[in-house]
Formats: C-alpha cells, structure tokens, sequence
C-alpha cells in the first residue's frame, strides 16, 4: 500500500510538472501572424533603418495590441524552429521599441538604466510578459535566441535601438521567408559603412564580430571567412582587422 501511494504521488508530480512546463513553454498556443508589426514598421522606420519614436507613440495603441498578441502567444515545441526564431527576433525588436517609449526621450538606451536599482543594465530590467513568464531583453537574446538556435545571423537581426546596432528591419520577420530575410539582413549590415569598414588596406568591423565571435566561427573557419560570404569588398587573407568605437546614440530620425 506504501509502494503504490509513494508511485501514485510520483506520479502526480511528475504529471503537475509536466503540466506546468508546457503552460509555461506556451501550452495551446499557435504560431502568429506579424501583421500589425509589418504595419509598424512600414509606417515608423525610414528607409535607412531610423526609427521614428514620435511616430510609434501616435500608433502606441496599435504596438500594444501586437505586444499583447506576443504576450498571449509563448511559443512551443509545436512550432516550427523558424516560427519560434521569427517570433523572438520580432519580440525582442518590438519590445525594445517599447522600452524606449516608456521612458522617451532619452538620448541612449543605456540611460535608462539609471535610477533603476538592483539591475545590473537596462537589458536586464524584467518588463516583458509571454504567457506565464517575466523576460528581460538579456534572456530574450542570450538565453533563448543564442542558446537555443544556431544562428549567428540574428546578430544582424535583432535591434538595440542604437546607432551602430543593425537597422531595425522596415518589416517583421516571417518563417516563410525567414532564411533570405537574415541573408539580406547581413548582407546589409556588413556592406554598410556606418558599421563596418572594409578597404583592401584597411578593415574596421563592428565590435559585434569581437562581442560574439565565438557564434561566427560555429559557421565559419574565422571572422574573416564569415564576413567575405556577404562583402561586396573581401577582406584579403594579409589584412589586421581593427574594429570600430560602438556608437550607442539613440537610432532616431531626427526630425
């Protein structure tokens, strides 16, 4: 009778366990549509990849009914692995546009840190509610989107709403189209020379490349071979690689 009452238990706690993890991983939920995202981004970010704070506040109430599709929507294993990276790279995007509503005008991201105790930097502030769960932007990058997809393209993707960061993308990311969207979205940053500065004498790279080297070189033999595939300008096989002062002025269109 002991044995059966202790396997009875066992089991209802594993089965309360199980139940929880998939609440919390997402449960029912299904994968979304990112129309009003697409929609935003047409109407807020220049051609260039500013964004247009000003603008996003007239529209703040169509931001939060995207960021409350999101919030609704935690993604699960019944995803596809495109579906769920399309979903985190809009997530983190939207939600730092958010961020920076909440506390606008700021002249960088990282003063909102300031006032703000027992937060290390504003990328660990917890503001961000999917389904049953608290997220900073420092989970959504490195502890789901790094961790969990092998894919260093997202650092061309994913959006700190500075000025040396990659442009925020006039569109959502899409499973769909999820493969050429990050091969565009390199190809952008690498050639743009706001970020990098590749010339046969000389090549300064974005501190990202040095910041996360270590995902480069999972799909590439060196940073150098990884930044040839999208170059218009190789970097020759004899070249130092300097890299530049990251500029983390506010990404704004000026008005």
């Amino acid at each position: 009778m002991f044995e059966t009452g202790l396997v009875q238990g066992l089991l209802c706690s594993l089965l309360i366990v199980f139940c929880t993890t998939a609440a919390l991983d997402g449960g029912e939920s299904s994968p979304i549509e990112h129309t009003l995202w697409d929609e935003l981004l047409q109407n807020h970010v220049s051609e260039d990849g500013l964004v247009d704070y000003r603008g996003f506040m007239s529209d703040s109430a169509k931001l939060n009914q995207y960021l409350n599709v999101l919030s609704q929507n935690h993604p699960n294993d019944s995803w596809s692995e495109s579906e769920q990276l399309a979903f985190w790279i809009n997530a983190y995007n939207a939600f730092t546009v958010k961020l920076i509503l909440k506390h606008y005008p700021v002249s960088s991201i990282k003063d909102i840190k300031r006032g703000i105790p027992f937060v290390n930097t504003v990328w660990d502030i917890k503001f961000i509610e999917i389904g049953d769960r608290t997220y900073d932007l420092n989970k959504i990058e490195h502890g789901i989107i790094r961790k969990h997809f092998d894919e260093p393209r997202i650092h061309f993707a994913i959006n700190c709403a500075s000025i040396s960061c990659p442009t925020l993308a006039g569109l959502a990311y899409r499973a769909t189209d999820l493969d050429t969207q990050l091969d565009q979205a390199a190809f952008a940053f690498i050639n743009d020379p706001i970020r990098n500065q590749i010339q046969s004498g000389e090549v300064k790279l974005s501190k990202i490349f040095s910041w996360f080297s270590g995902d480069f070189k999972k799909s590439a033999p060196s940073i150098r071979e990884f930044v040839n595939r999208y170059a218009k300008t190789k970097i020759p096989a004899t070249a130092d690689i300097d890299y530049l002062d990251y500029d983390w002025s506010l990404n704004e269109v000026k008005p």
